[in-house]
């Protein structure tokens, strides 16, 4: 086998990976990502973090089986826990889970940050929470995706340290790159998205029990936004 056979989202997460990449990639799973990298020659060296016993072990498996051992060390270890300064690593790969859980490893392990790694992550939604710790500490994102992959949206969000960002309330809600580019999978979800909004503003209007005035406020300033980005 010369290629590992990737998700539609993890090889969109793949190509984002710099030729020669030193990778961690937290919260690994099966170790798919950075095996299929050491396969194809991309990375020089990969570390698979996972803090659970099954798809720890399970990583372990997919190395040897592979035989990329002298590449990709597997380590039980709690985000960004898994990383040791003599890896040297360049790049940060943190997929499939919350944007709230991914905001957390970051906080926990920003000794482990080096001002120098590029963050390709992959949230399952609250993007504008990720997207507003980046900002917060420092990174700027370069590259944005957004995917439809069995009935969901995905996002891609890439990032690289830069002192001097700032991002509006909408760049933050919709994504910088996102919103400038307006690809047709973009405009897709956020249409479905509007609908939804427009839905529950009139499901409050008809509502029984009072609904919270500031909700209410938030989702027809929600659905301005995304009537604005679509016009």
């Amino acid at each position: 086998m010369n290629q590992y056979t990737l998700s539609q989202r993890l090889e969109r997460v793949a190509a984002q990976v710099p030729q020669g990449a030193r990778l961690a990639d937290i919260g690994s799973d099966h170790g798919y990502l950075p095996v299929a990298l050491a396969l194809r020659g991309v990375v020089a060296a990969a570390v698979a973090g996972e803090v659970a016993d099954t798809p720890f072990a399970s990583a372990q498996r997919n190395v040897r089986r592979n035989g990329v051992e002298h590449r990709v060390t597997v380590r039980k270890a709690d985000g960004l826990d898994a990383l040791e300064a003599s890896d040297g690593i360049t790049a940060i790969s943190l997929c499939g889970m919350g944007g709230k859980t991914l905001c957390e490893i970051l906080e926990r392990g920003k000794d482990r940050l080096d001002g120098q790694q590029r963050l390709i992550m992959q949230p399952n939604g609250d993007e504008r929470e990720l997207r507003t710790w980046l900002m917060n500490n420092g990174y700027r994102i370069v590259h944005e995706e957004l995917l439809r992959e069995n009935r969901f949206d995905y996002e891609i969000i890439v990032a690289e340290p830069d002192s001097s960002v700032s991002y509006s309330a909408q760049e933050l809600y919709f994504g910088p790159v996102l919103m400038r580019e307006k690809s047709p999978a973009f405009i897709g979800k956020w249409q479905r998205m509007l609908r939804q909004k427009q839905q529950s503003l009139a499901n409050f209007a008809r509502a029984r029990d009072a609904v919270d005035p500031e909700k209410q406020r938030a989702f027809a300033c929600q659905v301005e936004w995304i009537n604005e980005v679509l016009a």
